[in-house]
């Protein structure tokens, strides 16, 4: 039997920030991650689910048959109360396909404008499903993280909505906190902290 340090997990991401938290929370149990950018054969997935679960699902499946490898992949994003649940899955392309970050945030604050701070409450949700290489779900695994929506940015940690998003219990947003400390309260902390235990399960059954 292979150990866990000659096995690789292909991370179901291109997005530079996701790809440096998930590595890091999975690194002390010594499992070699690569990403999307690694493989040439590495496919498009169009993210046609209703769900972060969906969403998941797909980029999980459709990665570990085109690539023939393990696949995490998770779907993750922020949902707001005052907004009826949006940005949710279309928490990166809020304001449109193209969007970058900055275009995302001020539409969220131009929507919440009229919203008063006790009512800006909000959560990041992630989804993570763990594939196998011919494309069967083995494990899926959720996590949240609940805070509320600041009129302005703070910090330069993070990426996404992260400047904008309070944790109460810190009195700051993720953008201010450092990246140990998000890793240990965040939603993708959170989903993958449950999903590494049938990680480390699946590789040990399926190694030869």
């Amino acid at each position: 039997m292979n150990s866990l340090s000659s096995m690789m997990l292909v991370l179901g991401t291109t997005n530079a920030g996701k790809q440096k938290e998930l590595a890091a929370l999975l690194e002390p149990f010594h499992i070699e991650c690569r990403s999307l950018k690694d493989f040439a054969s590495a496919v498009h997935v169009a993210e046609t689910g209703s769900t972060f679960a969906d969403n998941a699902a797909l980029k999980a499946v459709q990665q570990a048959k085109a690539l023939n490898h393990w696949v995490l992949a998770e779907d993750s994003g922020l949902v707001v109360e005052a907004l009826d649940g949006s940005p949710g899955v279309y928490s990166a392309r809020f304001a449109g396909p193209e969007a970058s970050d900055e275009d995302n945030n001020a539409l969220l604050i131009k929507q919440l404008a009229r919203v008063p701070t006790s009512h800006r409450v909000a959560y990041y949700a992630c989804h993570a499903t763990l594939a196998a290489p011919d494309g069967t779900i083995k494990a899926i695994a959720e996590g949240r993280c609940y805070g509320r929506i600041a009129k302005s940015a703070h910090g330069t940690e993070g990426f996404g909505y992260d400047p904008y998003f309070i944790i109460p219990e810190y009195h700051q947003t993720f953008g201010e906190l450092s990246p140990a400390v998000k890793g240990l309260i965040s939603h993708r902390g959170r989903a993958i902290r449950a999903i590494i235990p049938m990680i480390v399960s699946s590789f040990n059954i399926h190694s030869a």
